[in-house]
């Protein structure tokens, strides 16, 4: 069974988070939330509170096959000042493994700190000035080797079943779209 690390933090995009986790979920990829507060409970960006199933500090990655970065605002911002997150992402890069964004989150994240260099992403219109050594492009879900990005919250279903495709199996996928009536 493949296991993904969900980051979120106060101002984390709701929806973009959760459709994602839902959708893994549903196809038994054990995917845990982690908060990068020194709190399990944070508050999103529209109001909504949060429960983690772990904060940043408790969590050895390595087991992960993916970390998921959801956007939202200021939780972007959250989640690029965190230096254990930071220092996973740099192992899961180096190690081949999964690594997902949507939102401001690729941009915020991934390009300001390097991740993007050499690669083709995709985030929310403006954030794409952070891309560092990456190419920005308008699609909706940008797979580039091991990093997978979303331009933002009408793209988050997209996501997760691109995620479901990398990580189970392209039939899983087309089969959750057909459960969940999205085709």
């Amino acid at each position: 069974m493949a296991k993904a690390y969900a980051m979120i933090a106060d101002g984390t995009e709701e929806v973009e988070c959760l459709s994602v986790v839902d959708i893994l979920r549903r196809n038994q990829v054990e995917t845990i939330l982690v908060s990068v507060e020194q709190k399990k409970e944070i508050v999103s960006s529209h109001g909504i509170r949060i429960q983690a199933d772990a904060v940043v500090e408790d969590v050895d990655f390595s087991d992960g096959d993916a970390i998921f970065l959801p956007g939202g605002l200021p939780g972007s911002e959250h989640l690029s000042a965190c230096k254990p997150l930071l220092e996973a992402l740099r192992q899961a890069q180096a190690d081949g493994r999964r690594i997902a964004a949507i939102c401001a989150a690729p941009g915020v994240v991934l390009g300001r700190h390097g991740f993007l260099a050499g690669k083709t992403a995709t985030c929310f219109p403006g954030c794409e000035s952070e891309f560092h050594g990456g190419t920005y492009t308008t699609q909706g879900v940008v797979t580039d080797g091991n990093i997978t990005t979303a331009r933002g919250l009408g793209f988050a279903i997209d996501l997760g079943l691109e995620l479901v495709r990398l990580l189970v199996s392209e039939d899983s996928a087309k089969e959750t779209k057909k459960r969940i009536q999205y085709d």
